[in-house]
């Protein structure tokens, strides 16, 4: 049996911690199986590092970054291997590149594109732990790529589709998928299994269980994901493919995401070609849009808005200033002072009215929708930052998500 493991940076976080990890990679190792251990860099070492980065330039090179912050994992590999060759296990740290995750040229998101076996193989047939560094790989120039944030996540899942692995492990703090953060709802109900696009949505939108990447990357080769607490051995939930659609519950969980930011284009004309020109010069530099959303035409103008990261902000309005002329519109705003609350369930797809359920929860609350967008299987909304939790509970409470039967039972 070949097991991929991937512990994240609580799990990692200090000397104890590590300890307790190689002792749970051992004791896998002494059944008799090939293990593949990913890890991220310990506790808060990426923000130490970021923040290090920010005193000496507010404008880094992207190539740089990637450099600086992919040490973090690699003090983590090293650290970890030592700890389980103390406890009896052959092993060898292995980098991204080391490992042979290639990705292409784009710093800081760099996404992969071939991950090489030999390397891996030859390892384990000679019964040694492998662990890899998380949230790196290396490009055709040899130069160290970082997958963005979560990318270990990617990473694990990555080794167990090109290694046919019979089971991917995600440990964390949290011991499974819950309904929504418990740190904001503490009644939120721990899902047992959730699909694979439910869990994409929920990853998408604001959930940091999992990176979307790796998700995406599971369902494509159908690899289930278990989803478990690294501090004890309780079962957590299991992601994979979705048996029978119609009969999950409405709404399976309510995300939240702050790392959101508002951008408006005012008096756009209302010509063909004025989008593709837009969100053309947005994607050349690696901008992510998310949510958008073009008003009726007036004039034979339209205003156009869209949302995008806090980390890709500064680059899109560079870039909407660029364009501005070439485009033709009046003026331009942003609001970093907004979050996006989403309503994610495959049972969205057979029962009728649920968004207006939703929007009814929040008119309740008096908590004005700014933008709304929707898919067969989520609901979101941006609103103001500091109604963030206010809806979360708000929208937890009328689908009834603090008893999984009772949300079975919704709207029936």
């Amino acid at each position: 049996m070949l097991v991929v493991k991937k512990f994240g940076g609580s799990s990692v976080a200090e000397p104890e911690r590590i300890k307790r990890v190689a002792r749970r990679v051992v004791e896998e190792h002494q059944r008799g199986n090939q293990v593949v251990v990913v890890v991220s860099a310990m506790g808060d070492t990426t923000d130490d590092l970021i923040t290090l980065m920010k005193k000496v330039t507010n404008n880094p090179p992207e190539r740089e970054v990637d450099m600086l912050l992919s040490t973090g994992e690699q003090i983590s590999i090293a650290l970890l291997s030592m700890a389980i060759r103390d406890l009896g296990s052959d092993v060898v740290s292995l980098t991204g590149g080391q490992v042979g995750i290639e990705t292409d040229e784009v710093h800081t998101k760099a996404k992969i594109l071939k991950v090489s076996t030999e390397r891996m193989k030859v390892e384990l047939e000679q019964n040694r732990v492998v662990v890899v560094a998380g949230f790196q790989g290396i490009n055709n120039n040899k130069d160290i790529t970082t997958l963005g944030r979560g990318g270990s996540d990617t990473t694990a899942v990555a080794l167990a589709a090109v290694l046919k692995a019979d089971v991917c492990e995600i440990f964390t703090d949290v011991d499974g998928v819950y309904t929504t953060d418990p740190r904001v709802v503490p009644e939120a109900s721990k899902l047992t299994n959730i699909s694979y696009d439910e869990m994409l949505e929920l990853a998408s939108l604001g959930a940091q269980v999992l990176h979307p990447r790796s998700v995406e990357l599971a369902k494509q080769y159908g690899i289930p994901l278990h989803v478990r607490t690294s501090f004890d051995h309780r079962e957590g939930t299991i992601v994979e493919e979705a048996p029978d659609m119609e009969n999950a519950p409405v709404v399976s969980g309510v995300a939240h995401d702050f790392n959101v930011a508002k951008i408006g284009l005012f008096d756009v004309p209302d010509k063909p070609g004025v989008a593709k020109t837009i969100f053309k010069a947005l994607s050349a530099h690696n901008i992510n849009v998310d949510m958008i959303i073009q008003s009726a035409m007036r004039n034979n103008m339209n205003d156009i808005g869209f949302t995008t990261t806090h980390d890709d902000l500064r680059k899109a309005l560079l870039t909407i200033e660029a364009i501005q002329q070439e485009v033709g519109f009046k003026g331009y705003t942003h609001d970093e002072d907004v979050a996006k609350v989403s309503i994610v369930g495959a049972g969205m797809i057979s029962h009728p009215g649920v968004a207006a359920d939703m929007f009814e929860a929040l008119a309740d609350e008096e908590i004005n929708l700014e933008m709304i967008t929707t898919s067969e299987i989520k609901v979101s909304c941006v609103i103001k930052r500091s109604e963030t939790e206010r809806a979360v509970k708000a929208l937890h409470k009328k689908f009834c998500l603090d008893d999984l039967e009772a949300a079975r039972n919704y709207g029936q």
